[in-house]
């Protein structure tokens, strides 16, 4: 199929473009970007796009999947057409499955079932028109079974294919981290981490702060995650071994990787979209989807982490969708497992509290969530030019929707934003 997408607003992080164009795309390949495009043929479809935003697929970072082990939650197949409702066209899985993604068989086996899916779906049309399945990248476990005990087979994960190796949680052992560092160097594969020290967070569920004295919840100190990123960036001083930091979510911390960063430490950092949007004051609600792991920052933190988005300390906005049943969500604040989804949300949301108002810029925003995510994967992503494959994402920032069970694509619905109208919403991709 061939179309036409008339006035749409080109918003490109790699040509450093946001401008109108119309934009032909056929076979998968983008044939023309000009001011306006007047040859065709007959059998193009023409789309106005006016008001509309074109920019390269969304990338995420790191996501939990529930498929294998926790289908009730999540299947491989709601998870991708989730991601692909929401704009993303790469989708990076963590490794705590059930088995745990700790050996090359199970990795070919979950590329083999999203191949899989890809052929059902080219039968049934079971994702939004037009839109095909994301691309699956798989984090290999740093630890067997990511007990933080025993280093995998880290060589031949790396043979089978992950995209990098990633406990998802934090490995507080400092001797293995270090000869993780070591082993890991000749490979040449992203290696992701979670700073928090567990003994410093204890039972706590809400950052350390006036509202968690007002709330009554155990706290966590800001200490429990700069005392560890400290200690990790001694370790990647030591022995240059390149490191991501996941899950920053304190303004100390912004502080330490852009002091590391302005050293020449090789490491990138990534923080979650929801805490860019939310702080400790939204927790009066007590809504179990806003325990988050690390807990949502203060006032000052988000702050400070979103300064250091649009800076460039903070490389990239991870989804780090984790979806739950509504059986486990439904207890005490404190009791419920922490995490809540986003695939469908991050976009719509993002725009309409950071772009709209225009503490972001359009192109600050799409870096952050398309092209930078990619690099910190070791990855590319093509501009918006002629002959380039169509990697992309339409979206519409003033279409409204609610959402609830028959506008999703995920299983779960463990969202504060559940019944809330919104807008913003993808229109189409392309991978």
């Amino acid at each position: 199929m061939t179309e036409l997408l008339q006035q749409v607003r080109v918003i490109d992080p790699v040509s450093e473009i946001d401008e109108l164009f119309d934009v032909l795309i056929a076979d998968g390949y983008i044939q023309a970007v000009a001011s306006h495009i007047s040859e065709i043929n007959s059998d193009t479809q023409i789309r106005d796009c006016q008001g509309l935003v074109l920019g390269p697929g969304l990338v995420d970072l790191y996501s939990h999947s529930g498929e294998p082990g926790f289908e009730e939650r999540e299947t491989l197949l709601s998870l991708l057409q989730a991601a692909a409702a929401g704009g993303f066209t790469r989708v990076s899985i963590l490794p705590d499955t059930s088995p745990v993604i700790d050996n090359p068989a199970l990795v070919a086996q979950l590329q083999q079932k999203r191949r899989k899916e890809v052929r059902e779906k080219e039968k049934i049309n079971l994702a939004p028109p037009a839109s095909p399945l994301p691309l699956l990248h798989l984090w290999g476990a740093i630890t067997l079974n990511i007990a933080g005990k025993q280093m995998t087979e880290l060589a031949d994960l790396a043979s089978a294919g992950v995209v990098g190796f990633s406990d998802g949680k934090p490995l507080e052992n400092l001797a293995l981290l270090r000869g993780v560092l070591e082993y890991v160097q000749p490979l040449g594969k992203p290696v992701a981490f979670w700073p928090s020290d567990r003994q410093l967070a204890a039972n706590g569920v809400i950052r350390e702060g006036p509202d968690a004295l007002r709330l009554g919840l155990p706290p966590i100190p800001a200490s429990a995650e700069t005392t560890a990123i400290a200690a990790m960036l001694e370790l990647v001083a030591a022995i240059g071994t390149p490191v991501h930091i996941m899950r920053v979510s304190t303004s100390r911390s912004v502080e330490l990787i852009a002091s590391a960063k302005a050293a020449g430490l090789p490491i990138t950092a990534s923080t979650t979209w929801m805490h860019l949007l939310l702080d400790t004051k939204a927790v009066k609600s007590y809504n179990t989807s806003l325990h988050l792991d690390p807990p949502l920052g203060n006032p000052s933190d988000v702050v400070a982490l979103r300064a250091g988005v649009r800076a460039g300390v903070i490389d990239a906005i991870a989804i780090d969708h984790t979806p739950y049943s509504y059986e486990e969500k439904v207890q005490a604040f404190a009791e419920a497992p922490p995490g809540a989804i986003g695939f469908e949300l991050a976009l719509p949301l993002l725009w309409q509290y950071l772009v709209e108002t225009e503490e972001f810029t359009a192109l600050e925003l799409w870096r952050a969530l398309s092209t930078s995510p990619a690099e910190c994967l070791g990855q590319k992503v093509s501009a918006i030019v002629p002959d380039q494959p169509a990697e992309l994402t339409l979206f519409d920032p003033q279409q409204t929707w609610k959402v609830e069970r028959k506008s999703l694509y995920t299983l779960s619905q463990n969202t504060p934003w559940l019944g809330q109208q919104l807008k913003g919403h993808v229109v189409q991709t392309w991978c």
